[in-house]
């Protein structure tokens, strides 16, 4: 989307390029691909004497928790040791480094004139002296600092742009970002943690909504130290935080749809359990204070109030601790992902002169206007009714499937109905708004079924909408397998059957095989230049191998019940590939994926697609310009001061 014009420009020093040594480290038990030394089961962790480990695991051969190496690991996951632990085997101890063909690489041009006033570097495209449809997409990285005491771990960068005629697909320093910090490599915000004091330790995981194009404004960052903090885009800054007890160490982070919550999974190493940490998000303008309602202003249409728990545009200016959810049989998830099956584009105005702007304003304050969210108004179907969030633990071999049909239902009760009056007193008390699971119970999700899955679990992703709504978890062998989750994404409630869905309905349909050794990051699809019928973000997902260094697009049947591969890419200047994420297309399209390489220190640009401008130009619709290979060319690098692990991007307002 177009960016406010008032936000100011700095200038920018260039594309940073730091090296550094290359290394490996930490435990070994997922240097080699083996079958798993036990079958399933549920087994509970062990309290006893120490078991001899898994080869370097946090389990024994019984795939019983091991008190001891639970709670090393457990401090160390942030780090080359938590990374080995958690995203092992590499490409490297696999000898599929460097093992992929050359690509096509266009010459990257600085843009002169018509200048910015900010260094920036273009591949595609004519310089134009009219501005023309702005597009971007910007991203936040976690990565382990070379120099922890310098750098913050967190990186905000430019994945993509358009202006003046010309396409940049080459990731490097967004407008925003200048000369600060000798380089501008540094979340903003992240650094702004820091120097008050609030973060210590390394980023442990990212998590961003994802879905339509101008939504999920901001992502989540967590840290070591148990803190959970916005992380900040361009033009979304604003600055919330909550720490989990220091007995919670998280893990991994989901956010609904909307943004409506967050997720966290969590180790608890005073109780050996594993939890899933629930927060309520509210959404505001942007650098406004929840406090000070007399400097709110309109921004993309957001609430004028405080409304956590409702969907919101995604720049989160106030976060609360609702309480955890039990994970039984499971006391160290790795991963989550969740759905709520909403399509955010249902939470705007669907016709008349306010057409596809967000609800929120107009219905501020939602004292006034309850009723047209109720049950028979205008507004029954602009939120989220339920959706079901599916967690992975590496080690135990299990995944667990948790109802948010509870929570949901609760939020909704209190905000869209005389209940409202109840929800004016926002804080962090246990009985402020939004209370708590200890003062009001019945809002808290249940766990609804756990499966032992006989391998290890390495990544874990969900569609986002649609009517046969798919859970898709891989594993270290390279095996997707495919559940559905039919009734737990019920979307806006339109045409869904009355009461709450069975454990029955989650089941395995099917699975894919072939997709890699090691499948470490599952993306979501957000363009198809094959066929633009393609429902991508439903009906494809991006597999990142990083045992054969290599990425894929698997494709899914019309009834999701099965899969193929429909695109690789591979590189030889791709050293160990760990994760990956692909750019939104919005206004113009570029088709741009985004490949992290955790010992190569690098973050990879690849275009697998026609870049189309809107307004014509040097690549006008409908051919645009193509592709320089057979599947994809080479975007371009970006050095980091470390090794990243994971990234989200989106394109925001």
């Amino acid at each position: 989307m177009m960016q406010r014009a008032s936000l100011l420009l700095f200038v920018a020093a260039g594309i940073l390029a730091i090296g550094g040594n290359e290394g490996r480290g930490g435990f070994s038990g997922f240097d080699a691909f083996a079958a798993p030394v036990a079958g399933p089961g549920s087994p509970t962790p062990s309290r006893g004497p120490a078991s001899t480990p898994a080869s370097g695991d946090i389990v024994d051969s019984a795939l019983n928790i091991i008190p001891a190496q639970y709670t090393a690991m457990a401090a160390q996951l942030g780090k080359d040791a938590g990374i080995a632990y958690r995203y092992g085997p590499d490409a490297i101890s696999s000898g599929t480094a460097h093992t992929g063909p050359a690509l096509y690489k266009h010459a990257d041009i600085r843009l002169d004139a018509p200048a910015p006033s900010y260094p920036f570097w273009w591949q595609v495209g004519r310089p134009s002296s009219d501005a023309g449809s702005y597009s971007s997409n910007q991203g936040s990285i976690a990565f382990v600092a070379d120099a922890p005491a310098q750098r913050v771990g967190v990186a905000d960068i430019q994945v993509s742009n358009y202006m003046h005629g010309v396409f940049a697909q080459s990731p490097q320093l967004s407008w925003t970002r200048a000369t600060v910090d000798g380089g501008g490599i540094d979340s903003i915000t992240v650094m702004s943690y820091r120097e008050q004091g609030i973060v210590s330790g390394d980023p442990v995981a990212m998590g961003r909504c994802t879905g339509r194009p101008g939504f999920c404004a901001q992502g989540l960052v967590a840290f070591q130290n148990g803190v959970i903090g916005t992380v900040g885009s361009n033009t979304a800054q604003n600055r919330a935080t909550v720490k989990l007890p220091a007995n919670k160490v998280p893990t991994a982070i989901a956010m609904t749809n909307d943004s409506e919550f967050a997720l966290v999974t969590v180790w608890d190493t005073r109780a050996l359990k594993g939890q899933v940490a629930v927060i309520a998000l509210a959404g505001l303008c942007d650098g406004c204070d929840p406090r000070d309602a007399s400097r709110w202003y309109n921004y993309w249409e957001e609430w004028m109030g405080v409304y956590p728990g409702l969907p919101n545009m995604g720049d989160i200016a106030f976060m609360k601790i609702l309480g955890y959810v039990d994970l039984p049989g499971m006391a160290a998830p790795t991963e989550i992902a969740v759905t709520t099956g909403m399509d955010q584009f249902r939470s705007l105005f669907q016709g008349g002169s306010t057409a596809g702007q967000f609800v929120g304003r107009a219905n501020s304050p939602l004292t006034s206007h309850w009723r047209k969210f109720a049950s028979g108004g205008a507004h029954e179907y602009h939120y989220a009714k339920g959706g079901v969030a599916v967690v992975i633990s590496k080690s135990e071999q299990k995944a667990a499937f948790i109802d948010l049909k509870p929570l949901f239902s609760y939020f909704n009760g209190m905000y869209f109905s005389s209940n409202v009056s109840q929800t004016t007193r926002f804080g962090q008390a246990a009985d402020q708004w939004p209370f708590t699971f200890d003062v009001q119970a019945s809002q808290k999700p249940a766990v609804v079924k756990t499966v032992s899955l006989g391998a290890r679990p390495t990544a874990v992703r969900t569609s986002i909408f649609g009517p046969t709504p798919r859970a898709w978890i891989a594993t270290q062998d390279g095996t997707l397998r495919i559940y559905r989750l039919d009734g737990f994404a019920p979307g806006d409630g339109w045409n869904v059957a009355k009461g709450n869905p069975q454990a029955g309905n989650i089941a395995e349909v099917g699975t894919v095989t072939g997709i890699g050794r090691n499948p470490t990051s599952l993306a979501v699809s957000k363009g198809e230049p094959a066929d633009d019928s393609i429902d991508s973000s439903n009906q494809q997902v991006i597999v990142a191998s990083r045992g054969d260094n290599r990425i894929n697009w698997v494709r899914f049947a019309s009834n999701g019940n099965s899969g193929r591969i429909v695109r690789t890419i591979r590189h030889n200047e791709m050293k160990d590939l760990i994760a990956v994420e692909d750019a939104d297309n919005f206004a113009n399209f570029g088709y741009v994926l985004t490949a992290l390489d955790y010992a190569g220190k690098a973050v990879r640009n690849y275009r697998y697609g026609p870049v189309i401008f809107r307004d014509g130009g040097a690549c006008p619709a409908p051919a645009g310009c193509p592709v320089n290979g057979p599947v994809a060319e080479y975007g371009g690098a970006m050095l980091l001061p470390g090794k990243p692990f994971q990234m989200n991007s989106a394109n925001v307002p």
